[in-house]
């Protein structure tokens, strides 16, 4: 392990670095995956985009919140530090546990063996093992030094907006298909249309990703609020292309119920040889979320780590500046999840416990405004109180409408949540008293 030290982090992070680890985070296998499943949903290719829409929005609500805190709360440690710092200790830690166990482990699982999938249709390689591969790669370029992770993490992210514009561009300039009727006569539910965002709201999380490094960034209270506001809308806009492009190329009746939607759209805009072009630009596309996911969730741990007695050793610093003793934890719990595949159960809950964590710290902007209104705010949510009450309310409607699909992942999530408070509750120490 690279020589350790316990100095406060090196500020090197930049605009475009945070707003890279913030694009990185957000465009992963979400977007080139649900629309097919959104589709037997929602039949109708006009409210498919309006949907895409509301999630964007959503996600800008969500981004603004955050950019307050961020700037008023200048720390690292995401919900950790938050929900810590605005309601109590012991939610904060709680959420600590919840963000680098659910939050980032589990993804950065889930796209590495999408990588290796990915790969295999171009690599007579075993998945697991270019899976595997992936993963050792991504951390050796964070593991030691801040610098190097965060130029690794710009080159990666501009080679993804680089072939989602290459491909948004062929999309655009193809003959539209004529066959867009439904695959079934289907009737649009309010039940469906919440389903449908909820798919939405997978494909565009990690809008909040640079709050996780705020100690590593210049002039966060300046630099914060704009990446996460600049790199939402920039994956909005992506977002809202790519899946014109896919409506644009795929005949509705094909697409509904189709995971694969990015292959059936790169076959129809390059050949038969569609297929294996995208899997060489999802490669690319899931090693940029790989690297953003390293770079963004072990700094929660190294932030707890600063706090709590029992995790104190992965608060230290090589002296370049990288935790690398949380980054290595992390990257073994994902190791583990791609080895053994026992990381899908995670994945179904994955989204309700975070979205509760987000949603309780945007209402944390309005619980600080009335308790602290004299806290220095650099930055201020736009249309607030607005904003946070539309996001933790379609949160919350979200929310029940997963407990009411899906009540075992949900009862599931809600177990997990119980054991992260009670965890943090057995370690929680008051100021003052001893251990």
């Amino acid at each position: 392990m690279p020589p350790v030290s316990t100095d406060q982090p090196r500020r090197v992070v930049g605009y475009f670095s945070a707003t890279a680890i913030v694009v990185a985070n957000m465009v992963g296998t979400g977007v080139f995956a649900t629309l097919g499943l959104q589709a037997e949903l929602i039949p109708e290719p006009g409210l498919l985009l309006v949907i895409w829409l509301i999630g964007g929005l959503i996600a800008l609500c969500g981004a603004l919140c955050y950019g307050e805190l961020a700037a008023a709360l200048p720390r690292s440690g995401g919900e950790y530090h938050f929900l810590g710092r605005i309601y109590h200790p012991i939610l904060g830690m709680a959420a600590g546990l919840i963000s680098v166990t659910v939050g980032f482990a589990a993804p950065v699982a889930l796209a590495a063996m999408a990588f290796g999938r990915y790969a295999a249709a171009i690599l007579p390689v075993s998945p697991t093992w270019t899976a595997v591969t992936a993963l050792v790669g991504v951390t050796l370029f964070h593991v030691r030094d801040v610098r190097i992770g965060q130029k690794f993490q710009i080159i990666t992210t501009a080679m993804k907006l680089l072939l989602i514009v290459v491909f948004i561009a062929a999309g655009l300039w193809v003959m539209p298909v004529t066959d867009t009727a439904p695959p079934v006569e289907a009737t649009v539910t309010t039940s469906g249309m919440a389903l449908a965002l909820v798919f939405v709201f997978y494909a565009y999380s990690g809008w909040n990703a640079a709050v996780y490094v705020t100690d590593e960034i210049e002039q966060p209270q300046r630099v914060l609020p704009r990446a996460l506001l600049h790199g939402t809308c920039v994956v909005t806009a992506a977002y809202l292309l790519l899946n014109l492009v896919f409506l644009n190329t795929v005949p509705l009746s094909q697409l509904a119920g189709t995971v694969e939607i990015g292959a059936l759209s790169a076959e129809a805009i390059f050949g038969v040889r569609g297929g294996a072009i995208l899997s060489g630009m999802l490669c690319l596309l899931l090693i940029s979320t790989i690297s953003a996911m390293v770079m963004a969730g072990p700094r929660v741990l190294q932030v707890a780590g600063e706090d709590i007695a029992l995790l104190r050793s992965l608060a230290k610093l090589t002296r370049r500046g990288a935790p690398a003793r949380a980054i290595l934890l992390q990257q073994v719990i994902a190791l583990l999840l791609v080895a053994t595949a026992s990381f899908d159960a995670v994945l179904s809950f994955a989204g309700f416990t975070l979205t509760l964590m987000a949603a309780l710290t945007a209402m944390g902007v309005i619980v600080l405004r009335i308790r602290e209104p004299e806290l220095p705010r650099p930055w201020k949510t736009w249309g607030y109180p607005a904003t946070p009450l539309v996001f933790a309310g379609v949160s919350g409607t979200v929310l029940i409408m997963a407990l009411q699909e899906r009540p075992l992942s949900a009862l599931a999530a809600l177990a997990i949540v119980l054991l992260a408070l009670g965890i943090a509750r057995r370690h929680y120490r008051a100021p003052g008293t001893r251990p």
